[in-house]
């Protein structure tokens, strides 16, 4: 039947993922789950609801890219813009998980950007359609190295992003609406997270738009005055030829 033999793949998956090692989550994860309007800031930037339930979407793997790569900024689209976004990978396999038992399934963190292109999603919206266009482009989702659970306080992490040097988002995680133990619980009774799966949490207020020819710079640290970067990266815009 065709359930035992997608239970059966899983399993196979999971044997596989079992000796990859998380480091190296980019290359065999298999899903990217989202969330949006996760700070009522952001929500409110773009005029959009508070939702009273986590507000899901799935971004495709082939949009990961790292350095030293670039974005590229597809061809027909008018206006791009970035997310900056605490992103949790996941060690096991997890499905229902109670909020009291996610720290059990995070393996580590990482950095990332939303890309997302405004002007599609705005199209979509209006029409009531999917955003997996606008989120899905090769490139969409720049990704940092993997960072080890004990590095971040994810009740308090700093999230900062720059273009061309000059601030746009600087937000923190203790402002999410649900916090992380309430979004692994929520997606896990909807999708069974995997090992090497990655969560975007959302992104606080200052989205805007990139143009080919920047240099877009994110960090992520402690959330205490004077606390230092865990992680950054920067990543050149480059039109698609």
């Amino acid at each position: 039947s065709s359930s035992s033999s997608s239970s059966s793949m899983s399993s196979l998956f999971q044997a596989f993922a079992e000796t990859q090692s998380l480091q190296t989550f980019v290359h065999f994860g298999r899903k990217i789950v989202c969330v949006g309007r996760n700070y009522r800031a952001h929500a409110k930037e773009l005029g959009n609801a508070v939702p009273s339930t986590p507000l899901l979407f799935l971004k495709p793997v082939s949009s990961y890219v790292s350095k030293p790569d670039s974005i590229i900024i597809p061809r027909g689209v008018e206006e791009v813009h970035h997310e900056v976004e605490l992103a949790v990978v996941i060690s096991k396999p997890a499905s229902f998980v109670s909020p009291e038992e996610s720290s059990s399934v995070i393996g580590g963190y990482a950095l990332a950007l939303d890309m997302t292109a405004r002007d599609v999603q705005s199209v979509a919206k209006k029409k009531g359609h999917p955003w997996s266009e606008a989120k899905g482009y090769d490139t969409f989702c720049p990704i940092s190295e993997f960072v080890p659970v004990d590095k971040v306080d994810h009740n308090n992490t700093k999230l900062w992003c720059r273009v061309n040097g000059e601030i746009r988002q600087n937000g923190n995680t203790k402002d999410m609406i649900f916090d992380i133990p309430q979004l692994i619980s929520h997606i896990s009774s909807i999708f069974q997270l995997e090992r090497g799966d990655v969560i975007l949490t959302g992104t606080p207020e200052g989205v805007g738009p990139l143009v080919a020819g920047d240099v877009i710079t994110a960090g992520m640290g402690g959330g205490e005055e004077g606390d230092e970067d865990i992680v950054t990266m920067e990543f050149e815009c480059v039109k698609r030829e």
